[in-house]
């Protein structure tokens, strides 16, 4: 039996890494911990936010399996052990992921997307307007490929190729499907694939069964292609109605606009501020119908546009009297020109920006905080970043490491504010744990004492004591009132303690976020031993220089 502090919201089995043995792995309140069979703690490291999903796959193919995390930040993370090898960044919360072939994996996110990655390169991804509630692998059509099982919030049941996304088999439940797993359902050596709605209907389907090769027979395919058809018809029929009487409108009574906008309806025209939720680059899809006053439909233009990943930073001068107090400075073997390069690819700079190819200052303001950004470079490599934000901070550094191909970067760093609230949260934590023993003893107590009563109070029921026994029985009751108060408050001391354990554990990733490679690693090892052993200095040491050595 193993306890797991942090909670447990989702739990896979296997094997990972050089770990000989099986772990049950649990992902939790920013945390992963991996227990051997008697419940031995074999693997413990911290991720970035609440893990929502788990799974192990051989990501590198170096024939030893990998552990992928799907957290509430919109990351995919990839353990090897408790190193970080690999992050993907999608635009929701990952809620199921899963093994395919090789260094394949599917992925759900909360907005309905579905997809599979082949390491870090997208295959694929659709969305849709339903829930995805499980994703499996399971080769359906014995081509030796698993394909991507997924059971929707609709009750749609649909089997996707791995490589292309295209549906080669579906099914309907009348209800909402509750999970969908394989096994042997019938025991007679054959594993099906087994899909359960949430009222309790369970259908299997065998591998290149007489059902789904008549799912995929030629009628279904024609079928779908005269649909397809007739929708481009009513399509192309609309857009030539829309070109007559555009026409005739333009002959009889045309639009009095002003030139240069010939065609543009300006009413009712609303401009709505794009506010990324984090920094990622965001494919900007602009679609503009284009007719006259009086017209039902419309010319349709389409425009797709990527914002760059730091677009939510404007260009503003620099102001020594509100420089950031937070800081990360850092060696970077590069010349000046080619982080003027990073710096045109990730922030939107003006066209006649001038930003000098020697060593310089660049600086942003943010559009959703108001804070300040400044980027510094210096004729002996050493790179300043300047901000109170220690996650922007993070985000910079891994992009740069991208960018620039850099696989270990050693890093100092100081964020005072964050760091003083950080103290307050390990106080608190402390605090909670002095309450937790505290409650745990008195209810200790508590328990002891309510047997006492209780045989107390028989005893005088036995003698015909009546008085006796009912106050005793008034105590009794009296305790009890006690102990579901302590309960209560031992309750809200958990919640707490859980709140502030992930923000403990949040701000050991980000300490790592502001490394790359070994170093990156070290940090996160470091904390994690400081954290254990309590001592705070050697924490807040490690997290400013990146090492535990106080020479550093």
């Amino acid at each position: 039996m193993a306890s797991v502090a942090d909670g447990a919201n989702a739990i896979v089995l296997g094997t990972l890494g050089d770990i000989s043995s099986p772990l049950a792995i649990i992902g939790g309140n920013c945390a992963l911990q991996g227990f051997d069979h008697e419940g031995n703690d074999l693997f413990w490291t911290v991720t970035g936010d609440n893990v929502h999903s788990l799974a192990l796959c051989d990501f590198d193919g170096d024939g030893k399996k990998e552990l992928l995390v799907g957290s509430e930040d919109f990351d995919i993370r990839v353990f090897k052990e408790d190193e970080i090898v690999a992050e993907m960044t999608e635009t929701e919360i990952i809620t199921s992921l899963c093994p395919m072939h090789g260094s394949r994996f599917g992925y759900a996110l909360s907005n309905g997307t579905v997809g599979v990655y082949d390491r870090m390169a997208r295959y694929w991804r659709i969305k849709s307007k339903n829930h995805a509630v499980s994703i499996h692998a399971f080769d359906l059509n014995s081509d030796g490929v698993p394909e991507l099982i997924t059971g929707w919030s609709n009750g749609k049941v649909d089997a996707r190729s791995d490589r292309t996304g295209e549906v080669i088999f579906k099914d309907n439940f009348s209800s909402a499907v509750a999970g969908v797993v394989q096994g042997d359902y019938r025991m007679d050596g054959h594993t099906q694939l087994i899909c359960c709605s949430v009222d309790g209907e369970i259908r299997g389907y065998l591998p290149g069964t007489a059902e789904l090769r008549g799912s995929l027979s030629d009628t279904s395919v024609e079928q779908d292609l005269i649909r397809e058809l007739s929708q481009r018809k009513q399509n192309l029929l609309l857009e030539l109605r829309n070109y007559e009487e555009n026409t005739k409108a333009g002959s009889s009574s045309p639009l009095k606009e002003a030139p240069g906008q010939r065609g543009i309806i300006p009413a009712n025209t609303r401009l709505h501020t794009l506010t990324p939720p984090k920094d990622v680059p965001v494919d900007l899809h602009l679609k503009t119908f284009v007719g006259y006053r009086s017209s039902t439909q419309f010319h349709v233009f389409e425009l797709t546009r990527q914002l760059p990943r730091f677009a939510m930073y404007a260009l503003s001068g620099p102001d020594p009297a509100a420089e950031p107090l937070g800081h990360v400075n850092f060696v970077l073997a590069e010349r000046a020109q080619r982080i003027v390069v990073w710096l045109s690819q990730n922030f939107l700079l003006p066209e006649d920006g001038n930003i000098p190819n020697a060593p310089f200052q660049v600086c942003f303001t943010s559009l959703r905080s108001g804070g300040r950004l400044c980027i510094k470079t210096k004729p002996s490599g050493e790179v300043a970043v300047n901000t109170d934000d220690i996650d922007l901070a993070g985000d910079i550094i891994q992009s740069m490491a991208s960018f620039f191909a850099i696989e270990d970067l050693q890093v100092e760093a100081d964020f005072p504010a964050y760091f003083e609230e950080l103290r307050k949260v390990l106080a608190k934590v402390d605090e909670h744990h002095s309450v937790h023993q505290k409650l745990s003893a008195d209810m200790a107590d508590n328990s002891s004492l309510i047997r006492s009563l209780l045989v107390r109070a028989e005893d005088a029921r036995l003698m015909r004591d009546m008085k006796a026994m009912k106050n005793r029985y008034m105590e009794l009751y009296d305790l009890n009132k006690d102990l579901l108060n302590g309960y209560k408050i031992r309750c809200n001391n958990h919640t707490e303690l859980l709140g502030n354990l992930r923000a403990v554990n949040q701000a050991i990733q980000r300490a790592g976020r502001l490394r790359v490679g070994k170093p990156k690693n070290q940090v996160i090892t470091a904390c994690r031993d400081a954290i254990r052993s309590n001592n705070i200095n050697t924490l807040f040491r490690v997290m400013r220089a990146g090492t535990a050595s106080s020479s550093s």
